[in-house]
């Protein structure tokens, strides 16, 4: 796969996976994140310290449109919900994974927010952990 991020999720993920602490604490994990392909959509970022990394500078709907376009892996955003949700304003997402942790934050940002309507979904896997996360699998319908 490939991974999708917006500057700030891209700036933490890159923080904790592509430095020696992020390799030391799990190797596997940091090796993985870093030699995936990544996107990250940002005006500022000019230059990218993560391997594999490209910079889309321009609309992110108009360059996922066109990157949906072509041939390759799926992708996937981590995070970055205004990516999210200019995404889904688009209807470039074709499936929405969610972790449900057991914690109630009680405040920040949500995932979707700032979208103009209401729209459905369509659960279609779910899968529980014993840490108590439990990740949904949905299709917009």
């Amino acid at each position: 796969g490939a991974l999708v991020f917006g500057r700030a999720t891209y700036d933490m993920m890159a923080r904790a996976w592509s430095t020696q602490a992020g390799r030391q604490r799990n190797p596997a994990v940091a090796e993985r994140m870093t030699s995936m392909p990544k996107t990250v959509f940002s005006k500022s970022l000019r230059e990218a310290r993560w391997a594999n990394t490209r910079i889309i500078a321009t609309d992110p709907a108009v360059a996922m449109a066109e990157i949906k376009r072509e041939p390759g892996p799926d992708m996937v955003i981590l995070g970055s919900g205004s990516i999210v949700t200019t995404l889904t304003r688009a209807r470039l997402i074709d499936t929405y994974q969610l972790v449900v942790s057991p914690i109630v934050l009680g405040g920040g940002r949500t995932l979707f927010e700032g979208l103009p309507e209401s729209f459905g979904l369509e659960l279609v896997q779910s899968r529980s952990f014993g840490n108590g996360n439990v990740v949904l699998w949905y299709r917009p319908v």
